[in-house]
């Protein structure tokens, strides 16, 4: 098993992937041996991955730099770096490795504090690997500041080392920082592939499998969340159920407010265990006594650390709208695929009675409002709307058609 075959449906990226990693190592060696590294060389310092949500943008980064950290002497027969068995391979992919540090938040932003610590780490020669390797998960959810700290050191990087940045988009990263990228795009899966590695990876049935990745069409993460998780099936049902309930006022209101219940138990539950043991955690290190009592001077940290968590809350709960919302979108995508007689695979087939009504009840110009009303739903979500006022218009407006 190669570092690769997690990258699901990703042929093109893989080979740009694989060329960039056999020249890297051909570097490594040259300098090693003194000698001159020859012209034409596909590797870069900086690397953007950009591609729809479940495309495997971070599966990418890091089977690259697992690669990059590849240790296995079939190398210097002429092997491919990326064996997946070598300790460089197992360590890198498994998040261990010392030279590989992987950054992702669960907060709403990554600001100017975390990424010099970043920037500082980036200087450092490879303390065991060949090269040091920073994969930023979520390179759009840098702050403005922290964004021009980042671009520093793209622009005069330490010799070994390699950013690799992850984003949705090209315009989710700044100018100045993605003009200094080499910029890969990876697509949507084929839904027969991310089946096969759900059958595969996760061992998981045949039928569940083809279901789950039928219905996230294509999101790998979303479709093995699926099909292993019963809440995570039932929360979808109730979703799917949504287009059935707005038929009056009322109605709309009360779908509003279980999905934004719905979302906020979600966060409750996500959060509740990582924040006792955060707390339980800071409070050991700061010496708390055996009662609870804090020592003195300590109140800016826990307050710090109760901050933290609250915005981390606020995120595990837009996290779990904009999936419920992507989910409703999905939804009335097949509706219109039924209305104007379209002959693409249906996502939702296991609620198929229920799109057949709203198919048979509306018209196409109606379907495609709805679907304008649940973007525009998620459009006011990213300006902090409060929750509840963005769903409730949007479920008016699914009324309204």
């Amino acid at each position: 098993m190669t570092v690769w075959d997690d990258l699901v449906g990703q042929d093109r990226v893989q080979k740009q992937l694989g060329a960039a990693a056999r020249d890297a190592d051909a570097l490594v060696t040259a300098v090693s041996a003194g000698e001159q590294m020859p012209p034409g060389s596909k590797m870069t310092h900086a690397w953007l991955f950009t591609g729809p949500p479940g495309s495997g943008r971070s599966t990418a980064a890091r089977a690259f730099a697992a690669a990059l950290q590849c240790t296995s002497p079939d190398r210097a027969l002429g092997g491919a770096p990326g064996c997946g068995f070598c300790d460089g391979c197992h360590t890198s992919l498994v998040g261990t490795h010392a030279d590989v540090e992987v950054v992702r938040t669960d907060l709403l932003s990554i600001g100017v504090k975390e990424t010099r610590e970043l920037v500082r780490r980036a200087q450092l020669s490879p303390a065991v690997g060949r090269w040091q390797v920073i994969i930023l998960e979520d390179a759009d959810r840098l702050t403005e500041g922290a964004g021009n700290v980042l671009l520093k050191a793209v622009e005069e990087p330490a010799p070994r080392t390699v950013w690799l940045l992850c984003a949705p988009s090209l315009e989710d990263v700044l100018p100045t920082i993605r003009s200094r990228c080499r910029h890969l795009t990876l697509r949507t899966p084929p839904v027969d592939a991310v089946a096969d590695v759900l059958i595969r990876r996760d061992g998981i049935d045949p039928a569940r499998a083809a279901s789950a990745a039928r219905a996230t069409q294509g999101h790998i993460g979303r479709a093995r969340r699926l099909a292993t998780d019963e809440k995570a099936r039932a929360r979808r049902a109730a979703v799917l159920k949504l287009p059935l309930r707005v038929d009056d006022v009322g109605g709309c209101l009360r779908a509003a407010q279980e999905l934004i219940d719905t979302a906020t138990e979600d966060a409750k539950q996500v959060s509740e265990e990582v924040d006792v043991k955060e707390t339980e955690d800071m409070k050991a290190a700061l010496g708390a006594t055996a009662g609870g009592r804090m020592p003195r001077g300590t109140a800016g940290v826990m307050k710090e650390l109760e901050d933290k968590q609250k915005r981390r809350k606020t995120r595990t709960q837009r996290d779990s709208l904009d999936l419920a919302l992507t989910d409703l979108t999905g939804f009335y995508r097949d509706v219109l695929a039924l209305q104007l007689g379209s002959q693409i695979a249906l996502a939702n087939v296991d609620v198929r009675d229920a799109l057949d009504r709203i198919a048979r009840s509306s018209t196409p110009e109606r379907t495609l409002r709805r679907i304008e009303a649940v973007i525009a739903c998620r459009r006011a979500l990213d300006r902090n709307v409060a929750p509840l006022l963005a769903v409730e218009a949007m479920t008016m407006a699914l009324r309204a058609g």
